[in-house]
């Protein structure tokens, strides 16, 4: 947890987080593993990609979330209203205030991103700020800004790119090490070649599912330390409602565009059509909204 912060602390949420670290690290060393008694005096390239492309999406997480959803910085004279919205929550919450950021699209959605506090980014898309009040902003942002506190959002830019890194090292190792032993030894190669995909398989979806647990786990988190911060649930039930609303709406082809980046919006695009939503990388609306109606009810502020 950051110890600078005003944010409720969550046991639960650091216990599955490093539970979750853990066991996908696991998965890890055994894919590494299997990959090294495959590639024989090869298997040191296979590492140092992997390092390498591993240093590169944990350094460099928030220009590569910034510019895969199209975000863009904003000065507090471009955006008065998102900047005033954050430096109340951050002395709210007495914590740093992250760079600020806007994406234009018409889906009512928000993230945050970086490797810390220091290093964190909070966006905003055009369509969440047209659709929201001021107090449903900032309900949404305190969301947001308890990941960053919570330091969560690391965790899940690790874990979901080590599954990712699974499929890339085993390309390698088919491109590289195992294609060049083909004529040396036929029967040898051809259980390789039938036991790497097959342990990077079952690496990327136990990955998956670790980080879908974990994901629908930190945004309650999130919804309960963002809605005791500012001490108004309703505003952010309001906007839960609201935004799940309005993505019915919102045209198929933007929502296949946003889904990738699922388990880093506040609330999940769906394009209706997509299996996606058997997996979720969310809670449902009714269990955020539930949720949230009890800390209401425990602040004194009715249902």
């Amino acid at each position: 947890m950051a110890r600078h912060s005003r944010y409720v602390a969550d046991r639960g949420l650091t216990t599955r987080m490093v539970t979750t670290m853990f066991l996908i690290g696991l998965l890890y060393v055994v894919l590494v593993g299997v990959l090294v008694a495959a590639l024989g005096k090869a298997w040191p390239i296979v590492l140092v990609i992997a390092g390498a492309l591993f240093i590169a999406q944990f350094w460099f997480s928030d220009k590569i979330a910034a510019f895969s959803m199209g975000a863009h910085e904003v000065t507090p004279q471009q955006a008065p209203e998102l900047h005033g919205a954050v430096d109340r929550l951050c002395a709210l919450a007495d914590m740093p205030k992250p760079r600020v950021a806007i994406a234009d699209s018409d889906v009512p959605n928000a993230f945050a991103t970086g490797r810390n506090q220091q290093n964190a980014l909070v966006c905003a898309t055009t369509g969440l700020m047209r659709r929201l009040e001021r107090e449903e902003l900032e309900g949404v942002l305190s969301h947001e800004l308890s990941h960053v506190a919570h330091r969560d959002v690391a965790v899940m830019t690790i874990a979901s790119f080590l599954g990712v890194l699974a499929g890339i090292m085993t390309r390698v190792a088919l491109w590289g090490g195992i294609g060049r032993s083909a004529g040396r030894d036929n029967n040898g190669v051809g259980l390789l070649l039938l036991i790497v995909p097959l342990v990077s398989a079952v690496v990327y979806v136990i990955s998956f599912l670790l980080t879908r647990l974990l994901s629908r786990y930190r945004e309650l988190s999130a919804d309960r330390a963002g809605a005791l911060l500012t001490g108004r649930p309703s505003a952010l039930a309001s906007a839960l409602t609201k935004i799940s609303g309005d993505m019915a709406r919102i045209p198929t082809r933007d929502l296949r565009k946003a889904e990738p980046y699922n388990a880093f919006f506040f609330v999940p695009a769906f394009s209706g059509e997509s299996l996606a939503s058997l997996f979720s990388s969310h809670p449902t609306l009714e269990k955020r909204l539930d949720q949230l109606g009890r800390i209401s009810s425990q602040l004194g502020h009715g249902a």
